[in-house]
């Protein structure tokens, strides 16, 4: 293909870059978005490489801007998205390897599903951005699109608001202060518009050397203002405790292939009791924290269970116990639940239900029409709780219980029924192995912790398990795959309720107007100065 007015040497200076980058085609156009998008997934806890985002986004702005079509625009989208999630959600499909003799042959399928399904979101932005003519506008209208898609990723369907691009700004305490005013969706914004800053300053398919320090200069400037906030807030709000509060966790680390085997079970409640009391009777806790499904339906049967339970509650304290319960429904099948239970030493005194339940893995949607099952033991959908709620129980201050990756909802952490004190989030991550998974689950706790300011207590299976601060500092943990107890005292909550705990995604404007003026400014500007982004070049792609 020809390039316009230009000898080979001039293409390969690195000032061309945009218009290469547009100009693409064939299979070199379907790997450098393919590519772009992985690449971008490297953004993302436990990696947190923020320099990526720039290269990475600021790339995927340029190949829009070569698209002549709308369908040219979803196609590259979609090709960066299947990057996108391929690299941050593969994990998933290790669910599927722990009972690998059922759905192992499925393994490759489900990669391909999740990267194929997830990068529908990214290819919806850029079919958006597709709108704005090529160039600075487009670069601006990706920024707007992709935040409003990541907002539509957080409940279409149910919702999956898991590894949203301010994810990335975890690599530092003072970074993700902003979720306190603006939720998940301003610390996105700050990223999109860090590393769109590139792309809004090309010209004519073009970004000369000089602009370019200017843009990376800017990106480095809009970070270092957002750290330079965040650690002033730090600062104003060091972490204080609540008097004669102390927690222990348990970690138990029991490997989820053998969770659910039936000669195991006693003996895995039994691992739970002996690490419950292998802290020295100095340290007496205030309650004992067990993860999700610490107790399995079976061994909730036999009434001695829950008096073995109750025998290692403190004076005086708690056990709090992920558990799968069981309910008689009126035809007279059981009803199961995913359930947390609270046990003092007379016995069982109060549930909660989990509410947000697992697709496929707690029940399997549109069960009359897909034949499979879940991948939890047992063939019946697990029952719903009513939603989130505020418990009161013993010596404990109240808190807001938080099973698996109910944490994962900015949204549904709170209802009107008072504020909380702290928040509990029991989890088993053991389906996920040694994957960036447990890495990425910890750190939504702590982004939903900032976000409420209210501390956040994670227990989980096999980890990370851990105590943060309403700051979103972590405090102490237990790393992923290690066996242990955690005392900790608990932290105090903010003193008044957040900015996002109040409004809630009713702050996603905050960070949607600004993304529209700066939209509004790339139009008028490429009205005013006729900005083609890659001029002729774009019309031979």
């Amino acid at each position: 293909m020809a390039h316009r007015g230009a000898d080979a040497g001039a293409v390969l200076k690195p000032e061309n870059l945009p218009e290469q980058l547009a100009m693409l085609h064939g299979w070199r156009r379907c790997l450098a978005a393919l590519g772009l998008g992985l690449l971008l997934a490297a953004a993302l806890p436990p990696f947190y490489i923020l320099p990526v985002a720039l290269i990475s986004l600021t790339g995927l702005a340029w190949i829009l801007n070569g698209a002549r079509s709308f369908r040219r625009a979803w196609f590259d989208g979609w090709l960066f998205g299947i990057g996108f999630s391929g690299g941050g959600f593969y994990w998933i499909a290790n669910a599927l390897l722990v009972d690998a003799d059922r759905f192992g042959w499925l393994y490759p399928l489900a990669l391909l599903a999740i990267a194929l399904g997830f990068g529908l979101f990214p290819a919806l932005a850029c079919v958006l951005a597709r709108f704005a003519p090529s160039g600075a506008a487009r670069a601006g209208a990706l920024m707007l699109a992709w935040l409003l898609v990541e907002w539509l990723r957080s409940w279409v369907l149910t919702g999956f608001p898991w590894n949203m691009l301010g994810t990335s700004l975890g690599l530092s305490d003072a970074l993700l202060q902003p979720a306190a005013w603006g939720g998940p969706w301003a610390l996105s914004a700050i990223i999109l518009l860090a590393a769109l800053l590139p792309a809004l300053m090309t010209r004519t398919g073009r970004l000369p050397r000089g602009r370019a320090l200017i843009a990376m200069g800017l990106s480095v400037g809009i970070m270092a203002v957002v750290w330079g906030v965040g650690s002033l807030r730090l600062s104003e709000h060091p972490t204080t405790y609540q008097q004669d509060v102390v927690l222990r966790l348990v970690q138990a680390k029991i490997a989820q292939a053998d969770k659910w085997r039936s000669t195991l079970q006693e003996s895995h409640f039994a691992t739970h009791i002996a690490l419950s009391l292998s802290q020295p009777a100095s340290e007496q806790p205030t309650a004992v924290i067990w993860p999700e499904a610490a107790i399995p339906f079976q061994l909730l049967r036999r009434p001695v269970t829950l008096q073995e339970a109750a025998s290692i509650v403190p004076e005086g304290g708690l056990l709090l116990a992920g558990a799968v319960r069981a309910s008689e429904a009126a035809d007279g099948t059981l009803r199961p639940w995913n359930s947390m239970l609270v046990v003092d030493q007379t016995g069982l005194v109060a549930t909660y239900d989990k509410h947000h339940l697992v697709p496929f893995g707690e029940y399997v949607p549109l069960r009359g029409v897909l034949p499979i099952d879940k991948l939890t033991p047992g063939t019946t959908d697990f029952a719903a709780g009513p939603g989130p709620v505020v418990m009161n129980q013993g010596n404990l201050p109240p808190f807001g219980p938080l099973i698996c990756y109910e944490v994962i909802f900015p949204a549904e952490i709170t209802r009107d029924q008072g504020r909380p004190s702290w928040l509990l989030n029991i989890t088993n991550d053991g389906w996920y192995g040694d994957s960036t998974g447990p890495y990425q689950h910890f750190q939504a706790a702590r982004l939903r912790a900032v976000e409420q300011g209210l501390p956040m207590v994670r227990v989980a299976n096999t980890g990370i398990s851990g105590f943060i601060d309403p700051m979103g500092r972590v405090l102490s943990s237990l790393p992923l795959g290690h066996r242990g107890v955690l005392d900790g005292a608990l932290p105090e909550p903010v003193a008044a309720p957040t900015l996002y705990a109040r409004w809630g995604d009713w702050t996603l404007f905050f960070s949607l107007i600004p993304l529209a003026l700066i939209l509004a400014w790339t139009l008028h500007t490429s009205h005013r100065v006729g900005d083609g982004g890659t001029g002729s070049a774009t019309g031979r792609c």
